[in-house]
């Protein structure tokens, strides 16, 4: 099977698929603050593009709108969202977006990179070697429909086509697309928190031409596997592709 180039991107719809779900619990004010907020960070919905319109994201949420307008009020005050009016109003992803925080520094003076620990890394890369292993093998042994190979194929193909300016985002958007074939709505969100979490360390090191061209090569294997229904190579080689960026982060990192 190879790679089409005509095959478009994923559209931003995806990204509601795939966290803009309904929240659970008390604190809707705050989950829908980190919905939204995993949303944009995490690039499932890019700088400048369009959220759903007020009443239709409230009804994916499942909050009111009032809850939803502190939300993005808040996000906004943080510089994470724009709102306009007009005709061709609406609620926008910043096209810059703030920097993330920077973690208290946890290590000594002498360490490669004195505010990460090595006991996150070894956290962050156990969990999601647990997370993401197992979502490659359960979305493998899932009968796909043809929408969902569709755009597992057109998640693949843009993550191999994005600029390094571009390719975190793409590449959270597929690993997270393979996490929801799984067919686990609970494991979205799980993944979503980790790859947030790897996302910070990535930050810190370079990103490397020759190691992205290799994580696309392994990015292909997986998908292929999912898609011909082979759940112990998606497995094999998804713990492949995670073994490599987890020794470039120990190597950089620790």
């Amino acid at each position: 099977m190879s790679r089409q180039n005509s095959v478009p991107p994923p559209t931003a719809g995806l990204s509601g698929d795939l966290l803009l779900g309904p929240v659970s619990g008390t604190n809707t004010f705050e989950e829908t603050m980190q919905r939204l907020l995993q949303t944009v960070r995490l690039g499932l919905i890019a700088p400048g593009e369009r959220l759903p319109a007020e009443r239709d994201l409230a009804a994916q949420l499942g909050v009111s709108r009032d809850t939803l307008r502190e939300a993005i009020g808040s996000l906004a005050e943080a510089g994470y969202l724009i709102t306009r009016r007009g005709r061709y109003g609406g609620t926008f992803v910043s096209d810059v977006l703030p920097s993330p925080p920077v973690m208290a520094a946890e290590r000594t003076a002498s360490a490669s990179h004195p505010s990460i620990t090595a006991a996150e890394i070894d956290d962050v890369l156990t969990l999601r070697d647990i997370l993401e292993v197992g979502a490659a093998r359960a979305a493998a042994g899932r009968v796909l429909s043809p929408p969902e190979r569709e755009l597992l194929w057109s998640s693949l193909a843009a993550a191999a086509d994005a600029g390094a300016g571009e390719y975190r985002r793409v590449d959270s958007r597929l690993h997270l697309y393979i996490g929801e074939l799984a067919g686990s709505p609970s494991l979205v969100p799980l993944l979503a928190d980790v790859r947030m979490r790897l996302n910070e360390l990535l930050d810190a090191i370079p990103l490397l031409a020759p190691n992205i061209a290799h994580s696309n090569r392994q990015h292909e294997q997986i998908v292929v596997a999912i898609l011909t229904g082979r759940p112990d190579a998606a497995a094999e080689a998804m713990r492949e592709h995670l073994s490599g960026t987890a020794l470039l982060l120990r190597g950089f990192l620790e």
